[in-house]
């Protein structure tokens, strides 16, 4: 028996190695037969071009890309004489350094340990340099340019020393602790979430059995009064003795669960709504299986807003409402309000919209998603299926802040074998649901891609052409 501190014991690290290779093997096999069964686009992405195109560009300037390698390599010169200096007893400061918001390089280790520091530093000096490269080629379409920056942005952050075993150094102090055990429990945890994923790496954010909805979160109490094939209705009672007379009525995305809006007592919009004397209500939108893939857009706004209007008039007696449209939900929201207006319906008094877009010209990072070849192989899919999976769109959110939402969850979960721990806000954010094939391709299209609601009467639901000028 080894009995020096810090020194893994071999019986035990023998043992810890057969863990490892076992579910090493079982993980493997698992993921290769769900792969295998799957075939699927080579370049489902639409990447190579766009590369193709960026180096094509590089080339077509070699001063300047020349210029861009003298760059690199002065700032690295910076580097070896910092890191010279420091092995002479110097102090330094720092050539390369990371946000204070970025938490990737928090333990000390890689402030106070030279080898870390220099690593991490070596780091943060190509991944600038690579970014700031890809982003002065010139003669890139602005698309192009977008997915290219998108994406290296992507890789840069995947090639992050803190995601690897063997550089991150608090990853080392607990394999050494734990005697490897820590690594066991990661590719347990790994193995897991392929499984939770059907072949998919579902990461596990939070603590998916500490949260219960109706129990701990989404708790304001309320009923069920009316429902069809795509929503339930809620109803909350106010909390007041004096009441406001006009029900409110909110209309929440339907690509997660309406209770972001009720997740805890505290920071709930419903309880505060109610606590102003309002009766409130709320669409629950249902999760779509292929028995709903042909629901449309159209089918959502007259399903989703216009009979949840007749179900609130119905439930209080009132002949109007107030109603809050949030992100997807505020969307629909303004096509219903110009439907209604054309049709000479004003039961709607105020409309209120929260994070909501009408014009999709500029839709950030998201655009990088849509471009023909994309659709085409995203359409495909639904159409197979009859709907889009919930994960393909968590994980196209997460990507929009991948340090936070997938890497430090893969050191969290999978090198250092720990379980996440339990966030109420990150529960609403893994409960995804699916959208419908003829839906989700009506709104990507017509929305995303060719911005046909910003443009008066290019699109027409229930026969009526939409235009948000004539809302009154």
């Amino acid at each position: 028996m080894n009995d020096q501190p810090g020194v893994p014991d071999p019986a035990e690290l023998a043992k810890t190695v057969a863990g490892i290779a076992e579910r090493s093997q079982r993980l493997l096999l698992s993921y290769m037969e769900k792969q295998g069964a799957e075939p699927g686009s080579l370049d489902p992405l639409n990447l190579g071009q766009a590369f193709f195109d960026l180096t094509a560009r590089l080339m077509a300037d070699p001063a300047k890309l020349i210029q861009a390698q003298m760059t690199l390599w002065n700032d690295y010169m910076s580097l070896w004489q910092s890191a010279a200096r420091r092995m002479m007893g110097e102090s330094p400061a720092p050539v390369a350094e990371a946000p204070q918001s970025d938490r990737r390089f928090k333990d000390a280790e890689w402030r106070d340990n030279p080898f870390f520091d220099y690593l991490k530093q070596s780091y943060l000096l190509t991944s600038r340099w690579l970014l700031d490269t890809v982003q002065q080629v010139d003669g890139l379409d602005d698309k192009t340019a977008k997915k290219i920056n998108f994406y290296t942005r992507q890789f840069v952050d995947a090639l992050s020393p803190s995601n690897f075993a063997v550089t991150n150094p608090e990853v080392l102090r607990a394999t050494v602790e734990s005697r490897g055990e820590n690594l066991v429990k990661g590719l347990d945890n790994l193995l897991k979430d392929l499984e939770r994923g059907k072949g998919r790496l579902a990461i596990r954010m939070t603590d998916l059995d500490a949260f219960e909805v109706g129990k701990n979160v989404a708790v304001t109490s309320g009923k069920v009064v009316y429902r069809n094939d795509l929503i339930e209705l809620i109803q909350y009672a106010p909390r007041t003795e004096t009441v406001w007379k006009r029900p409110l009525l909110v209309i929440p995305p339907w690509i997660n669960k309406y209770y972001i809006l009720d997740l805890r007592p505290d920071n709930s919009f419903v309880r505060w709504a109610a606590d102003q004397g309002h009766t409130v209500f709320i669409v629950s939108w249902v999760n779509p299986d292929e028995a709903l893939a042909a629901k449309s857009f159209e089918d959502y706004m007259f399903e989703g807003v216009l009979d949840a209007l007749d179900a609130v008039g119905k439930a209080t007696g009132e002949p109007d409402a107030n109603v809050v449209g949030y992100c997807l939900g505020g969307t629909l929201l303004a096509c219903a309000l110009a439907y209604m207006t054309a049709k000479g319906d004003n039961r709607i008094k105020s409309a209120t919209f929260l994070t909501a877009l009408t014009d999709f010209r500029e839709p950030g990072d998201l655009g990088v998603f849509i471009d023909e070849e994309q659709l085409r192989s995203l359409e495909a899919d639904m159409n197979k299926k009859g709907y889009l999976e919930g994960a393909h769109m968590a994980t196209t959110f997460n990507m929009l802040r991948a340090n936070d939402l997938i890497w430090s969850f893969v050191v969290n979960n999978y090198l250092l074998g720990k379980e996440p721990f339990p966030f109420d806000l990150l529960y609403w954010n893994s409960d995804s649901t699916r959208m419908p094939a003829a839906m989700h391709s009506f709104y990507l299209r017509k929305m995303y891609q060719e911005n046909k609601l910003a443009q008066p009467s290019d699109i027409a639901l229930g026969g009526v052409p939409i235009d948000l000028r004539a809302i009154k």
